[in-house]
């Protein structure tokens, strides 16, 4: 029944700053920008290179992530990448803060984590 992941819906505080890291930063491509007068919100569609997207919101007053990185409901976003140490390197030179990389005890593959601008904690995990 489920063929895959279509998007992720991500709700942000600042919305130029958000939409700045996920287009210029991480490089996503923008698909559709549109802004609800009823909802006083921006809802902005934006494509990964394997078709699925990230919904990016701005909705007025929407209250901070409750705690970091455990709270209940989704604990990150991750992005499969060729190479993590390239991908911590690409990152840290546009000035993102990144962990350093990891082994996934399970699988063997190596992983870090990074924060968008409110703090949504992301990681880059190796194909």
């Amino acid at each position: 029944m489920l063929l895959r992941i279509h998007h992720a819906a991500i709700i942000c505080a600042d919305y130029e700053r958000s939409r700045r890291f996920y287009t210029e930063v991480l490089g996503l491509r923008v698909i559709a920008e549109t802004y609800r007068e009823a909802r006083r919100s921006y809802k902005l569609d934006l494509a990964l290179p394997d078709g699925s997207q990230i919904e990016l919101f701005s909705f007025p007053g929407a209250p901070p992530r409750p705690s970091y990185p455990e709270a209940q409901g989704l604990r990150h976003l991750a992005f499969e990448v060729d190479d993590v140490e390239q991908g911590k390197r690409e990152l840290e030179a546009r000035g993102v803060s990144v962990e350093p990389v990891r082994v996934d005890e399970l699988t063997g593959k190596r992983f870090t984590f990074f924060a968008d601008p409110d703090g949504l904690p992301l990681e880059l995990y190796e194909r």
